[in-house]
């Protein structure tokens, strides 16, 4: 009856092409977060690039989480809701409870070669089927409500770039 319970994930990339408003502010903001942070890792001002420092320095790893902290603020005035994805109607409409960052890659003399990730991970979605390239979903886990032949709200949310599939809990009843 249904495939199974799923978790989407949009891994949505910034960096300084980006047009819309949001994505600058956090592009600017992110990038300055990097560049005061690399410095404490670069007191001898040896290293020029995000991957240097990772290579070269013990704990730069930690610069993920240390530039996050300028973007919580943006994300949470997506008010939990994943952007840029819609469904066919054109309505924003993917919960998210849970979100990654990461730097790809960053420099401190070249804020053009800043750019990040941000992966937004959606709360758990019932797979009911896919039709051409659209996902066929109902939120939350709708699984026993389908087996008792009850009706409810779907939606359907086509496939594209930077959206996939991030767990998979096949439906045990089928």
């Amino acid at each position: 009856m249904t495939k199974g319970l799923i978790r989407l994930c949009y891994r949505k990339i910034i960096d300084a092409a980006s047009q819309k408003a949001w994505d600058k502010f956090v592009f600017e903001d992110t990038y300055m977060e990097f560049f005061m942070q690399a410095q404490f890792y670069n007191q001898e001002n040896k290293y020029a690039t995000f991957q240097e420092l990772v290579e070269h320095v013990p704990n730069a790893d930690k610069l993920h989480y240390l530039t996050s902290t300028a973007a919580i603020g943006y994300i949470r005035q997506l008010n939990q809701i994943i952007p840029d994805i819609a469904n066919v109607s054109g309505k924003l409409c993917l919960p998210f409870t849970q979100f990654k960052f990461d730097i790809i890659q960053s420099h401190v003399h070249h804020k053009e070669a800043h750019r990040i990730a941000i992966s937004l991970y959606s709360d758990p979605l019932t797979w009911i089927d896919t039709l051409d390239n659209q996902l066929l979903i109902a939120y939350g886990d709708q699984r026993e409500a389908l087996r008792a032949g009850k009706e409810i709200d779907t939606d359907m949310i086509a496939i594209q770039p930077y959206l996939s599939i991030s767990s998979f809990q096949p439906d045990e009843c089928q």
